[in-house]
């Protein structure tokens, strides 16, 4: 975003899901910052205001808040003090914090839960996050607007008599398609939250940047690709690819490049060698969204441009089916 734009206008409709999930880090919580008071005060005032509101009773009696914090540091008391006073509550962060004695950094899926006193798994970790997502947008799921709930019953019965043409009894739920993007971008926002967390140890890591100079830790995010019979889903590739900038750009002493920067790559065939040259980057980060059917899969790779050489990759594999949350009836 340059200083020319219109930071709320611009945000103001990027601000509009059903989930925010903020990566606490000790940098996290300075007034000051973009992160904090155009994205995360922002999306509460927006979200207090909605048809939804910041907090949702959940089916069992329990109340969630629509901001799901990630902690991936422990917190001054007035870092955490600052937090809750924005939440207008506790903060009830999942964790992904490794601790022993002297140590306090972000969990990573090699750490041995027995020798982490958190006694924190990442696994286990990564399913929590999926677990209040899937809580949250099924109790909203019966909170829809009047306008919405007619919208829902008047497609069902045009889909039904089409049915009924056919001789097929089945009868199946049109969901509007605005819908469906709230919950792909929740979706989005779990990938790119355990690929942050990932590349935000390798990059600190004195194994690959060991004695880095402010040069070593650059990164340019390369427009992803999609591998997909469906080519209108390119917008997901692109959300992905959005989020994880910017949740890198949020790593202090971190220089990651725009997305106006990287857009003149995609599609290219210059080198990783070339294109760290032209962007002067240490890192590059490639990625891929794949959906055939009801199989979809995020495969993101760590370049060290100079070298052409794989540092780290991985690969995050779902059901369709699972993140929409609708099954035929």
């Amino acid at each position: 975003m340059l200083e020319t734009h219109d930071v709320d206008a611009s945000l103001k409709d990027k601000l509009k899901c059903l989930i925010f999930i903020p990566i606490i880090s000790r940098t996290y919580c300075d007034p000051k910052s973009f992160a904090w008071e155009h994205e995360f005060k922002s999306f509460i005032e927006q979200a207090s205001n909605d048809q939804f509101g910041l907090k949702v009773k959940l089916p069992n009696g329990n109340v969630a808040n629509r901001v799901l914090p990630i902690q991936i540091y422990d917190l001054h008391p007035e870092d955490k003090s600052l937090i809750e006073k924005e939440l207008r509550g506790v903060l009830r962060a999942i964790e992904f914090i490794y601790k022993e004695q002297g140590v306090n950094r972000p969990l990573t899926p090699k750490d041995i839960e027995e020798k982490n006193s958190n006694k924190t798994n990442y696994r286990n970790q990564v399913n929590k996050v999926a677990n209040v997502i899937d809580e949250i947008i099924h109790c909203l799921k019966g909170k829809e607007p009047a306008a919405f709930a007619r919208k829902v019953s008047a497609d069902k019965n045009v889909h039904d008599t089409e049915e009924d043409k056919s001789n097929d009894v089945s009868a199946k739920v049109m969901i509007p398609k605005k819908s469906k993007r709230w919950l792909i971008t929740a979706l989005s926002i779990l990938l790119c939250v355990v690929g942050v967390i990932a590349l935000y140890k390798v990059i600190n890591s004195g194994k690959h940047v060991k004695d880095a100079s402010e040069k070593d830790k650059s990164i340019a995010v390369l427009p992803f690709k999609l591998i997909s019979d469906e080519p209108d889903k390119q917008y997901l590739a692109d959300g992905m690819m959005d989020a994880i900038t910017l949740h890198l750009s949020k790593i202090k002493d971190l220089r990651v490049m725009s997305r106006t920067s990287v857009e003149q790559y995609r599609g290219t065939t210059k080198t990783t060698r070339t294109i760290g040259q032209e962007l002067d980057v240490v890192y590059m980060l490639e990625g891929s969204f794949q959906k055939f059917g009801d199989d979809a899969k995020l495969i993101v790779q760590l370049i060290k441009a100079n070298e052409e050489s794989h540092v780290w990759g991985d690969e995050y594999n779902i059901k369709w089916s699972e993140v929409l949350l609708y099954k035929a009836k």
